[in-house]
């Protein structure tokens, strides 16, 4: 089981890793072109804040077990990015964009199970 959480953590951690920087490292406009249209509904500030706390997510899932300092915050980063893809089914439901959702209530359910893994039996 330990093993599973490994990989999921580190498969999250590099989907939110790139999906993030792209978010702060490229104009909304060219986001939303590139068919993250709901861009459009938030300020250029807000998707960058978005893009900030899925790479400090990403980062979160990863190096705290591996360098051992302060393990607890791999559990924490799953749960923040629950919350996070909450707030993303919520905003593609709100624009009809229901295959969007699928994609967010798989993230979702990984990022469950990487919060219910390290924060009950299997923890560092």
């Amino acid at each position: 089981m330990d093993l599973a959480l490994w990989i999921v953590a580190g498969l999250l951690a590099a989907v939110f890793g790139v999906a993030g920087l792209m978010k702060l490292t490229q104009r909304k406009e060219t986001l939303a072109a590139s068919g993250l249209a709901w861009t459009e509904d938030f300020s250029a500030a807000t998707v960058k804040a978005i893009g900030g706390l899925e790479v400090l997510a990403a980062f979160g899932l990863i190096l705290p077990a591996t360098f051992g300092i302060a393990p607890v915050l791999v559990p924490l980063a799953a749960a923040g990015l629950v919350l996070v893809m909450i707030g993303a089914a919520v905003t593609h439901a709100r624009r009809d964009e229901y295959p969007a959702i699928a994609v967010n209530a798989v993230l979702l359910l990984l990022a469950a199970f990487v919060a219910w893994g390290r924060f009950g039996p299997h923890a560092f």
